[in-house]
């Protein structure tokens, strides 16, 4: 991973015929941008803010692989036009370390290796994080149905629900 990745979003976006400004509530960092009308949150995400986590797969919402989550909900970034999301608390996978220290269920991925190509990885562990923040102790039935969104061509599933049920320990009332 290179240190761009980790880089937090500032004002972006170069001014032009047809492009509005906005403000965007992205990784607690509010941010403006000038975007066309039709511009994705995707886009807007990996061409103006550099960031780059959000993956950009069928571009349709069939795959996954741009989920963010938008006001504690996970999404498909490039089915929401990113004017749409102005005023909206929006998290990208580089929003979730802190100092330099991967957050929990970052963590839990790597000791499952719960993934292989790792492209699926960003949104998969924004769909669990987005379960976990609901619920502490989900059933391997809710967790499935949380990364059921997610396509992971690879077939790590099995290792992905294992990370996810380790990640939902350590945060479950009690646990250490």
């Amino acid at each position: 991973m290179g240190q761009d990745q980790h880089r937090q979003p500032t004002v972006s976006g170069a001014r032009g015929p047809g492009k509005v400004r906005i403000q965007l509530n992205v990784n607690n960092t509010p941010c403006e941008v000038f975007v066309a009308p039709r511009q994705t949150l995707l886009d807007t995400l990996r061409q103006d803010l550099g960031l780059f986590g959000a993956k950009k797969g069928c571009d349709e919402g069939t795959c996954g692989a741009c989920t963010v989550i938008m006001d504690g909900k996970p999404g498909y970034a490039c089915l929401a036009l990113a004017i749409e999301c102005e005023g909206r608390v929006i998290e990208t996978i580089e929003g979730l370390a802190r100092q330099g220290a991967l957050h929990p269920i970052q963590e839990a991925f790597i000791k499952a290796d719960a993934f292989q190509c790792g492209f699926c990885t960003p949104g998969q562990i924004l769909s669990v994080k987005a379960l976990l923040d609901i619920d502490t102790d989900p059933s391997e039935e809710d967790i499935k149905a949380a990364i059921s969104g997610n396509l992971c061509r690879c077939g790590a599933y099995p290792k992905i629900v294992q990370a996810a049920q380790s990640a939902a320990k350590r945060k479950s009332p009690g646990a250490k």
